[in-house]
């Protein structure tokens, strides 16, 4: 048997509305922190439920999860105006939001939608859907649960929404600055101290009819709902640079930035008004270190640790090839490309590339007690086998995570994304 089909299991439609309705539901795992909220300093022990959240076009599957079996079994459902893009849970209220879009230019549906998580966790909606006028392409909370921060790509913009004490979403702040949002917003978070706003620009690489567009991570401070001196940290004048997601470490003044456009890991000093100008370090994502660029290499979501001693990134690659009539997976690696990081400095060094047995991996969830990790494919791929083709589904990857950080494939769960949805987002929700 091919080790990519070791241990699988496949979940359909139809498998998973089967399975959600014979699961008790109560069922839910016994979990922890979200990946929404800022990261402890140890691994603790996780509150009463946490459930596995993985989106799959306009639907938001909820799954009990068993850290100690490695497993995920499908619960209930909901289903969103249109395809989830990302969520995160508020720091303090057992909310979550849910930010949703059809990407489209006719019949817009743009919009953040807020669930309650009742005490085993299932979600409920939360008074009526924040309507929006374009694409959400990210969110987030700040420390202090009273603001909603939502991030556009096209055009690049961000705003900031009131939080009532009840978690409902109230009216856009008005900025009293001239802001610049750089070109092709793609994430924005909130530094643990509330006061700094980052907000990773990716811009777009050269095509044979337009030009570069430069990237940036840009920083503004932050108070009472207000973003002002915004400064924007890019090498090279953003040519070449490319941010795509951030975290922060939880106990060293450290922000450390994936490079969708280059493969690499900056390493940034975080300050009370701001970041290093420059990374204080660099380290490449992939095998060797070769800088690729997409489709063939791109790097992706990133997450540290809950105990500040690793951080992961994907390495995503979904280029294809001409092989036998049929277009094939070309050359790229996707994988988890596991960093260890220097007590002291914060310095990271690759120490593992695990292989997710998937293509272009989205996103990835840390259960809150680190012993578990599960990635998330975007979708199907054709790949080579021998003289052959064959077609690997999206699939959810689980892996255990040992005490140094280090991977270990547990096995994959087949999801069907039949009329060409898409998993853009997965996460541990707490209830």
């Amino acid at each position: 048997m091919d080790p990519r089909e070791a241990d699988e299991t496949r979940i359909g439609r139809r498998d998973f509305s089967a399975m959600a309705l014979s699961a008790a539901t109560g069922g839910a795992a016994a979990g922890g922190a979200a990946l929404a909220a800022a990261a402890p300093a140890r691994a603790q022990k996780p509150p009463a439920h946490t459930s596995f959240h993985v989106a799959v076009g306009a639907e938001l599957r909820r799954h009990a999860v068993d850290p100690g079996a490695l497993t995920l079994a499908p619960l209930e459902a909901v289903t969103l105006p249109a395809a989830v893009q990302y969520a995160w849970q508020h720091p303090a209220l057992p909310i979550l939001y849910v930010a949703y879009s059809n990407r489209g230019t006719t019949n817009d549906r743009h919009g953040v939608q807020a669930f309650r998580i009742g005490e085993g966790g299932a979600l409920t909606a939360l008074a009526e859907p924040l309507t929006l006028d374009n694409r959400p392409i990210h969110l987030t909370v700040d420390p202090s649960g009273r603001f909603l921060l939502v991030a556009f790509n096209a055009p690049s913009e961000l705003r900031v929404h009131g939080l009532r004490e009840d978690g409902t979403i109230a009216g856009a702040v008005r900025q009293a600055a001239t802001l610049d949002f750089g070109i092709y917003a793609h994430q924005v978070r909130v530094a643990p101290s509330g006061a700094l706003v980052v907000l990773q620009t990716r811009g777009n690489d050269p095509t044979p009819t337009a030009k570069e567009d430069p990237g940036a991570i840009k920083v503004f401070r932050f108070r009472d709902g207000q973003l002002s001196d915004e400064t924007s940290v890019a090498e090279n004048g953003g040519i070449g640079f490319g941010p795509r997601h951030v975290d922060f470490h939880p106990t060293l003044p450290r922000l450390y930035a994936s490079m969708e456009r280059g493969n690499q890991l900056l390493t940034y000093g975080v300050g009370e008004t701001g970041l290093s100008q420059h990374p204080l370090f660099t380290a490449g994502t992939v095998k060797g270190g070769a800088v690729l660029h997409l489709p063939v290499q791109y790097a992706g979501a990133i997450h540290l640790h809950p105990d500040g001693r690793t951080v992961y990134v994907v390495n995503r690659s979904d280029g294809t090839v001409e092989f036998n009539g049929a277009k094939v997976h070309g050359e790229g690696e996707n994988s988890v490309a596991v960093f260890r990081l220097d007590a002291g400095s914060g310095e990271p060094v690759l120490a593992q590339t695990a292989d997710t047995r998937s293509y272009h991996c989205r996103t990835f969830a840390i259960y809150p007690d680190g012993r578990m990790l599960v990635t998330a494919s975007v979708a199907p791929l054709a790949e080579r086998d021998g003289d052959a083709v064959r077609t690997v589904p999206a699939r959810l990857t689980v892996f255990s995570v040992d005490g140094e950080g280090r991977l270990t494939f547990a096995r994959t769960y087949d999801v069907d994304t039949a009329g060409g949805a898409q998993m853009f987002w997965c996460g541990m929700v707490t209830a």
